[in-house]
């Protein structure tokens, strides 16, 4: 045992991995790597990889293919890497399950935090606090309060439930079609415009300033993603 967190970098650049190799390395983190789907699928289950970097063009197949096999059996983090900047590929790719989604070219900085974050959601399943605390603001799941500043925020309940949602899945980004299934059921995955009508009661009951939100975040075309430090 190295005591390090393994990564599966899986891409079919050489000179990807000659980048990343020694940064991933000197961030503590164990490298394992694949090029191919059949290989990914393969390490994955072989090596236990604590997260999954993941290039969508693949030269036997998609990457989502993986996403959609691993997604199978494990709950492991995958953050994807890759040059597809379409809103289509990364909605079909965070509904598939991966966790984020980081477009080439990309700055390493950026690539870490999103694996960080990533690694600490998955840490938080494990052990789901009833309380949830990011920054000044405080969320009570089992008594259904919310609070920012010590001061009681009013919420109705579908309000409460889908900051809990975004609050849980603090620095994600998570797809309308997620954010709708989870807290409004599988029959309501096209009503966007319902969800953009609650988010907009959300950001003016919580945010300093709801027409330049710092709390909930839109990724444009994508979904929301709560902040981690409000």
């Amino acid at each position: 045992m190295t005591g390090k967190t393994r990564v599966l970098l899986v891409d079919d650049e050489a000179a990807i991995l000659r980048f990343l190799k020694p940064t991933l390395e000197a961030n503590s983190y164990e490298l394992v790597a694949a090029g191919t789907v059949a290989e990914a699928i393969r390490r994955t289950a072989a090596d236990a990889p604590d997260i999954v970097v993941l290039d969508l063009g693949l030269p036997d197949g998609d990457g989502k293919d993986v996403i959609r096999r691993v997604r199978e059996w494990s709950d492991v983090p995958i953050v994807v890497l890759s040059a597809r900047d379409r809103e289509t590929e990364k909605i079909e790719a965070l509904d598939l399950g991966a966790d984020d989604f980081v477009n080439k070219p990309f700055g390493v900085g950026e690539l870490l935090a999103r694996m960080r974050t990533a690694l600490r959601h998955r840490m938080q399943r494990k052990a789901e606090a009833p309380l949830l605390k990011l920054g000044t603001l405080e969320i009570d799941n089992v008594r259904h309060w919310a609070r920012r500043d010590g001061q009681d925020i009013k919420l109705t309940p579908k309000e409460f439930e889908l900051l809990s949602f975004l609050a849980r899945h603090a620095g994600k980004v998570l797809t309308h079609k997620q954010i709708l299934a989870a807290v409004w059921g599988p029959a309501h995955t096209e009503d966007t415009q319902y969800l953009r009508v609650y988010v907009g009661h959300l950001r003016q009951k919580i945010e300093d300033k709801p027409d330049d939100p710092q709390i909930i975040v839109t990724e444009p075309g994508v979904g929301y993603r709560i902040a981690e430090a409000v």
